[in-house]
């Protein structure tokens, strides 16, 4: 995986709205695997943050949501390069 792609992936899962079925569906990691990887590369208090704020979150997990939210983003969300 490329810096930026792991840059991405990170910033993915930060997203609220992003759910991690997105980001295995992009780039395959599932969501034990995303997990692995922030506790990787964020500081320890970093990851206890992001783990806090994705726990129970109902936009993390298609099974959760809402079914009226068809998409992963806000269409306003990416960066325009």
């Amino acid at each position: 995986m490329t810096e930026s792609e792991q840059s991405r992936i990170i910033e993915m899962a930060w997203e609220d709205r992003t759910p991690f079925e997105a980001i295995e569906t992009l780039y395959g990691l599932s969501e034990k695997n995303v997990i692995r990887l922030m506790r990787q590369t964020l500081k320890p208090a970093s990851f206890r943050l992001w783990r806090a704020r994705v726990t129970g979150r109902n936009t993390k997990h298609l099974k959760l949501r809402n079914p009226d939210i068809s998409r992963g983003y806000c269409k306003t969300q990416y960066k325009h390069r």
